[in-house]
């Protein structure tokens, strides 16, 4: 999980709100999102869908794997 367009994060917060684990905080020196807590996120995805300005990225390495059933 990243925040790809860190220039286009506008500190609105909205990510922080809806993480349900509290991964994201807001940064106090530059005031933009930060992912402080990786290793906590759930990948519910939240995040991602609510922020306006689409600065945030479920990177491949923290994506559900698909999961086949061959019987």
């Amino acid at each position: 999980m990243s925040i790809n367009n860190i220039d286009g994060c506008i500190g609105c917060g909205i990510c922080v709100e809806t993480c349900p684990t509290d991964v994201i905080r807001i940064d106090p020196a530059s005031g933009k999102a930060a992912i402080v807590y990786p290793a906590d996120c759930q990948i519910c995805h939240l995040c991602r869908m609510y922020c306006p300005v689409d600065a945030i990225t479920i990177t491949p390495e923290k994506t559900i794997p698909v999961v086949v059933s061959w019987g």
